[in-house]
């Protein structure tokens, strides 16, 4: 099982209406693509939120393949609606992991 990691530190301004975006718009949409099985979305706590709060959202996908076809066919369109909407309000960063049994 292959783990597509999202991490974003969110302008205060702009938390509730991201969450409720990603909630209902960004997360549905990543998900209707078939690529990925699940997700979880969540806060982290014992963070510096002097910037604002940091969230991180992980898309379960079953094969290494399946992560490198979404990132192939979907990711950039999903990255570029990420700027239009928020533009420079948040920072992300990406990393893929690999569950061991």
């Amino acid at each position: 099982m292959i783990v597509y990691n999202i991490t974003s530190k969110i302008e205060p301004q702009i938390e509730k209406d991201w969450i409720d975006w990603q909630k209902n718009e960004n997360i549905p949409e990543v998900m209707a693509t078939g690529i990925f099985t699940e997700y979880k979305f969540f806060r982290l706590l014992e963070e510096d939120e002097a910037e604002g709060p940091t969230y991180v959202i992980q898309y379960f996908a079953s094969s290494i393949d399946h992560y490198k076809k979404y990132i192939d066919d979907f990711a950039t369109l999903f990255s570029e609606r990420s700027f239009v909407k928020w533009s420079n309000r948040f920072v992300s960063f990406h990393t893929v992991m690999e569950i061991v049994h």
